[in-house]
């Protein structure tokens, strides 16, 4: 996955733009938001996050037999990703060129845009109820709770802890100079507009202003995730808001 320190000027390059312009969370106290100004919280906000994922390519099946598996693995991050159309040209699923006619979409990364959001921060809940949003259905627990948005949907169905039990170690909160936190749950669920994968970091992690940036990993089949977070834009109330 990239490394965690070349994204933070961007970052905060990012987080002075968002700044400098009238944002309802720190101009209007809650009871005077409008419905589009949680809107834009749950869209544009120090804690929900458009984030360009990657797609990896699918492994040949030669290198598929490598690995002990026959034929292309199916479930959640796996289907639905892959256009129409996109298949190889020549021979299925075996590339001998090195971008010749016989390379496909499939065969190359390529990026997916998502959203990322804490669902614990006080301002995302609030935003939730104004515009009538409902969150996922968690189950209860203490914690931090990021939730991607967007994923494409998939052939796959069930209960979704068993669902999002194979993500648990394929995902990590990063802070220089300290261990990696991994969540304590994840969760799968079926939305309106695709899936949502919610992940559940425990408290023990105790974050703080002082670890400045925020590094959020995950991989999900195919997907990679990789977004890092501005603590100090964090704020709502005085309060550090996750």
């Amino acid at each position: 996955m990239p490394n965690f320190f070349p994204q933070s000027l961007c970052l905060l390059v990012a987080a002075s733009c968002l700044t400098a312009a009238d944002l309802s969370w720190t101009s209007k106290p809650p009871n005077q938001w409008t419905e589009k100004d949680a809107r834009q919280i749950l869209a544009k906000s120090p804690w929900s996050r458009e984030t360009q994922a990657t797609i990896t390519r699918r492994l040949t099946e030669e290198q598929l037999r490598e690995g002990g598996q026959l034929g292309q693995p199916h479930g959640l991050g796996y289907d639905g990703l892959d256009p129409k159309g996109s298949g190889p040209t020549v021979s299925p699923n075996i590339f001998t060129g090195a971008g010749g006619d016989d390379r496909s979409p499939r065969s190359l990364p390529r990026p997916l845009t998502l959203r990322l959001r804490w669902e614990t921060a006080l301002p995302i809940q609030l935003a939730e109820l104004k515009s009538h949003e409902s969150a996922p259905p968690t189950l209860e627990g203490d914690g931090y709770r990021i939730a991607i948005y967007d994923i494409p949907d998939g052939d796959f169905n069930g209960d979704p802890v068993r669902l999002g039990a194979p993500l648990r170690n394929q995902a990590a909160l990063k802070r220089e100079g300290k261990k990696d936190v991994r969540p304590v749950s994840v969760e799968v669920f079926r939305v309106d507009n695709g899936v949502v994968v919610v992940y559940l970091f425990p408290l023990t992690a105790e974050i703080t202003k002082k670890d400045q940036l925020i590094e959020f990993e995950a991989q999900i089949g195919r997907i990679v995730v990789d977004q890092s977070f501005d603590l100090s834009q964090m704020y709502f109330q005085g309060k550090l808001e996750l």
